[in-house]
This record gives structure tokens, sequence and C-alpha cells, in this order.
């Protein structure tokens, strides 16, 4: 995966160390006991992908503002180059007793080190499972901090959810206008799909790396009804919500609405005019403008509701895990930068300069230039209230490449929409079997 913010989240990345990690015991000890240097100074480390752009700098920038407010402390930033790299090296150094004071992390990574005791539940160095700041984060990423055993184990960091872009002048020019339910998305992208413009491009990706398609049969299968994963992380793969949801992609595609490339093909076919709509993460926005480069209006709209009538969306992204080998003060100090880089001031910052949504509605008071002209940040945020991210369990990173399957079968092959669900299905829960 990228280290754009594109949040393109990849089932290759969770999966990248996970014989290493299955391999891994309890070990709440590590090596990383001497934290104080000279002059009584806690040196603490995070682990992440925010290697280049305006993520680093903005990065750097917060941090460097911490450590002038607090001097006792010194942060240093081990960058690494994507998410697969990420998790395995986060996972090598806890192996070998000696991982960073804390980590991006993905849910299931987290699920993974909590069963194995190397990170700690928020408890431990908060001193409450409901401690300050945690109510004032939209409601979707409060849910998102907690692991199926309803504990704290982790502090929110950068926060998505999916958005449609379309081209405002083409569908007024057909007198469509910004679907609000998806069967009013389908009109629309029939109704545009004439002279060689195809209504919406997508990449189903590979069992490997799920892409901006198998994101939309998610948001359809949410839609209508029934996740694709239930809570408790069993495939959903062939309900009725999931079939209806391939059957809608397969009339798209037969209309001539819909079709399949590679390499965001919906941000190109948009930014071309040779497609009306694109659904790509919120934190895309700007790879999208530069796409359409002024040509026309670009609208954004928080997805259609489907047959249930009720708004829904995918979080996407990650949040902060502590690893248990932090010594107390290292706990007390990583947990003061970890407040720090999810308060309101920090999170305005951060949104404005790298396109992640804030994950407390309190930073939006502090973004009225950046809102003025990006008005599609405030209605992208407020999903974050009822979005809700794949469960946290190994196995579903894995499944997740069984829908891709599915979908190459329905919209590459022409496949019967319920035979291609139902060996999804099965694929699926023998991932999930294989993992228990």
């Amino acid at each position: 995966m990228p280290s754009s913010p594109r949040l393109r989240r990849t089932a290759a990345s969770v999966l990248a160390a996970a014989t290493v990690l299955g391999a891994l015991s309890a070990c709440s000890s590590g090596s990383k006991s001497s934290d104080a240097g000279s002059g009584g100074t806690t040196t603490i480390s995070f682990m992440q992908i925010m290697i280049s752009g305006t993520q680093k700098s903005t990065l750097t920038s917060l941090t460097n503002a911490f450590q002038q407010a607090n001097p006792n402390i010194k942060v240093n930033l081990e960058f690494q180059p994507d998410y697969g790299t990420l998790h395995a090296k986060e996972t090598a150094g806890v192996a070998a007793h000696n991982p960073p004071t804390i980590g991006q992390v993905y849910e299931s990574w987290a699920a993974d080190f909590a069963k194995s005791q190397v990170i700690l539940p928020v408890t431990q160095y908060a001193g409450s499972d409901n401690p300050a700041g945690l109510t004032d984060f939209y409601q979707g990423v409060q849910k998102d901090l907690r692991l199926p055993d309803g504990k704290l184990w982790m502090w929110p960091f950068n926060k998505s959810v999916q958005v449609l872009f379309y081209n405002q002048d083409m569908l007024q020019a057909k007198g469509q206008s910004a679907p609000t339910t998806w069967d009013q998305f389908a009109t629309a992208a029939k109704a545009v799909s004439t002279d060689g413009v195809t209504g919406i491009s997508v990449d189903p990706g590979t069992t490997a790396s799920p892409g901006g398609g198998t994101n939309m049969f998610q948001a359809l299968c949410a839609a209508n009804g029934t996740p694709d994963f239930a809570p408790d992380g069993t495939p959903q793969l062939n309900s009725p919500a999931a079939v209806q949801a391939l059957s809608y992609l397969a009339d798209l595609k037969k209309s001539g609405a819909l079709a399949v490339g590679t390499n965001y093909p919906g941000e190109t076919a948009l930014g071309a005019k040779k497609g009306a709509f694109d659904l790509s993460s919120a934190a895309g926005y700007y790879f999208e403008n530069q796409a359409v480069g002024g040509k026309f209006t670009l609208g954004t709209e928080v997805l259609p509701a489907g047959s249930t009538g009720k708004p829904s969306n995918i979080i996407s992204g990650t949040n902060i895990a502590m690893f248990a080998s932090a010594s107390k003060a290292q706990q007390a100090a990583a947990w003061k930068y970890m407040q720090f880089l999810a308060s309101a001031s920090s999170q305005a910052q951060w949104s404005s300069t790298t396109g992640y949504l804030p994950v407390t509605p309190k930073a939006l008071d502090q973004m009225g230039d950046f809102l003025a002209k990006n008005p599609y940040m405030k209605t992208a945020a407020a999903a974050l209230d009822y979005a809700i991210a794949q469960p946290a369990y190994p196995w579903v990173a894995k499944a997740e490449g069984e829908e891709v399957v599915a979908l190459q079968k329905v919209l590459e092959q022409g496949a019967d929409p319920q035979s291609a669900a139902n060996a999804a299905q099965q694929a699926a829960v023998a991932d999930q079997k294989a993992s228990q």
C-alpha cells in the first residue's frame, strides 16, 4: 500500500507478518527499560509510514511542537515505506524484544498483538477505560478503538471514509442530480453513459490487494442491510444483501454504465471526462482534484443510502497502540504524545494539510479557511459518526480476497452472482476456520 493518503487498505499489509506473529508468546517485558537520558529526558519512538509529502512534514512539525512544549520528552519518528513493511517491522521488533514504544496499527494487527499480550490496553497507561478526550471523538471512531473483547486498546491517528466524487456539470447536462440512494445512482450512471462516457470505472483489485471495486461491493452490502462480515467476523458473502450487491454491479456493467480497470481507473476516467463518478477515500480528494484539474466542477457526496434507507460507510485508516515493553515513564510520555496528536488543534492542522479526516468534530471549528475552500471535509467527517471498520479478526483480510474473486467472476467473466457469492462464502469460511 503506498504511503499516500488514498488509504487503499490491502490484505497483503495485514498478512505480511502473520507467520512471525503466530509464533509469538506473551512477552510483556521487553528490553526498552532504559528510557531516561541526560537531564532526565524520556525518549519514546513512534513507528509509522508518514514518510513523504505533507504527511511527513506535518507529523514532524506537530512532533516538534510537542517536544517544545514538553522538553523532557524526546520523540523518535521511525518512518517505514508502506504498511506491509510497518507490520513486519513491528512484529519483528516484538519477537526481538525491541519494538517501538508506540506504532501505527490496523485493527486486526492490534487484535493479534493483544492476543499475544505484546500491546497494552489504554486503561493501563491512561488509568481509565474512558479517558479524557474519548467522548470528543466521532462515534464511529470511538467504537473503532475497541477490540472484540470490549476493551479500549488503541487511540486514533489517521482516519477516512468512502466518498462519491462526480462530474457535476455532466450530471446537470443529463438532467441528473447528485444521488442520495443507490437506485438514483444507477439511474444517473446509466443516463450519462453515452458518447464514450461510462458512469463509473472500478478496480476489484487482487486477492492480495483489494481495490476500489471491492470497497463499492462492501458499501452496497452494508447499505442493503447486511455487511460482508458480522461483528464477530463471520463471513456473510452470500447473504441476500451480498447477492443483491453483485447483481446490482452486474446490471451496471451489462448496461454499459460500469467498466473494470486497474490503477485507479475511476479517478483517471473522471479526470479525462470519460467517467461521471468515482468512489474513493475522502483522503483521496487531493488526487481527484489533481486529475480533474479544474476542467469541471468536482462534486462530493457521502455514500448513497440503500434499501434500509439508513446511511452507511466504511472507516479506513489506522490507530496507535502502545507496546508492552514500554517502561512506566515511557508509557506516561507516549500517552501524552498520543493525546496531543488526537487533540482538536493537532487534528485541525493534520487534516488541513494531509486530507485525512479529523477524528473529533471540535477540530472543524479551527478549520474555517480550509473548509471554505474544501466543503467536502465537513460532510465526509460527519460520516465518521456512523461508519464502521471491518471486524478486527485475522481472517477478515484474507477473506476480503474472496470478495475480489467473486467480483472478477461476475464483472469480467459474466458469472451468476449467486454462484459467485456461494463460492466466495465457502472460501471465506475456510479462511476463518484455518485462522482460528
